[in-house]
């Protein structure tokens, strides 16, 4: 089966969406524990990190994305950001590529790791 990708914008963006839902799971465990003071504190202290922690994911793939380079998808010709030496379009998950040398080979997420140099 073919791997799936999508833009990472939206990898992450989906990412602090899932914090605030395992946030509230874990704040409804708590309420489990209404006999333990002690434990339902601390789960729904967890909780709160967890969507405390989604804010902060959620600001800064804001502040990142204002910086990414918006380019004309040829595909859907729609506005989308690339982040990285290769993307995906937003919308319709056209592979998408700044650097001259990467076009025209199959998309891999692996063209944005750094390579070590020894």
């Amino acid at each position: 089966m073919a791997t799936k990708y999508s833009s990472k914008i939206n990898k992450i963006r989906t990412f602090a969406l899932s914090l605030v839902f395992i946030g509230f799971i874990v704040m409804y465990v708590g309420i489990f524990f209404r006999e333990s003071m002690l434990l339902m504190t601390l789960f729904m202290l967890l909780g709160l990190l967890c969507i405390i922690g989604s804010t902060v994911v959620y600001f800064w793939i804001g502040m990142l994305s204002t910086k990414a380079v918006q380019v004309v998808c040829p595909e859907c010709k729609k506005y989308t950001k690339v982040l990285g030496r290769v993307d995906m379009c937003m919308y319709c998950r056209e592979p998408l590529t700044l650097d001259p040398s990467l076009e025209g080979k199959e998309f891999n997420e692996k063209y944005n790791r750094k390579k070590k140099e020894s």
